[in-house]
């Protein structure tokens, strides 16, 4: 497998309060994850570092050879530690009241491929040259779409659009959507809203399915990001399968 991960302020926001992270395990696991952050007194950065930091830091020490069925486990049982310790950050810091983040996150082993989140930052896979979206933003419009009170066009411009209904810190008690994905894939891709509200899904394709090294895939989408606009950090965590499997 290859990887890549990148983040960037863009060209708006004075500090970047993403963060994002691939680790590979002893059993030769990867856990990819994306976290965008929010609040004020940089406490959006501190957010998305506890979350990204936490789940790293078990997925190195405790995910090895697990059954699927306790990999999905594992992930509601993280999203739940984390958002606690999000809590409890801000009862330590009151200054901090307020703060949350998103979170996408995948574990890639042999034998399965799982792709979770909470808030707006969305999991996407490739699969026979065309990219598809895993995972359900949990957004103001997406609840109103979903009541048929909005169409999807409707939505795009809509005032409320980054209105989040679920995020780490926003919610108590907290579940995460887990996806169970085909194995029949090219590439994982997982990336905050930075990346989804400047690009759409065609321009994302077509960089991904392009036939440039997997670094300069990453940057590229960056880079067209912030030549839309660069209205928000972007963040980018990306998988390639290797033609052998390996």
């Amino acid at each position: 497998m290859k990887t890549f991960y990148l983040t960037d302020s863009g060209k708006v926001r004075a500090h970047n309060e993403d963060s994002v992270i691939i680790t590979k395990n002893q059993s030769g696991d990867y856990l990819m994850a994306v976290a965008d952050g929010m609040g004020g007194h940089s406490a959006g950065e501190i957010a998305s570092s506890i979350v990204v930091s936490h789940i790293s830091n078990c997925f190195n020490e405790d995910f090895c050879n697990m059954e699927k069925s306790k990999a999905v486990e594992w992930v509601r049982e993280m999203a739940k530690e984390v958002n606690e310790l999000i809590f409890s950050y801000v009862k330590d810091h009151p200054e901090s009241k307020g703060m949350g983040t998103t979170l996408v996150l995948a574990i890639v082993t042999a034998d399965y491929v799982l792709i979770g989140n909470i808030g707006d930052s969305s999991g996407f896979v490739i699969k026979d040259e065309k990219l598809h979206k895993v995972t359900y933003d949990h957004t103001l419009v997406n609840l109103l779409i979903k009541a048929g009170e909005l169409t999807e066009e409707e939505a795009k411009d809509h005032p409320k659009k980054n209105v989040l209904m679920k995020a780490l810190g926003a919610n108590n008690p907290i579940d995460i959507d887990i996806y169970d994905c085909d194995m029949d894939i090219s590439s994982i891709l997982l990336c905050s809203d930075g990346l989804t509200s400047m690009l759409d899904n065609e321009q994302i394709e077509k960089v991904l399915t392009s036939d440039n090294e997997i670094e300069d895939k990453v940057i590229k989408l960056i880079r067209k990001s912030n030549n839309r606009g660069g209205m928000d950090n972007i963040s980018i965590a990306y998988l390639e399968f290797s033609e052998s499997g390996d």
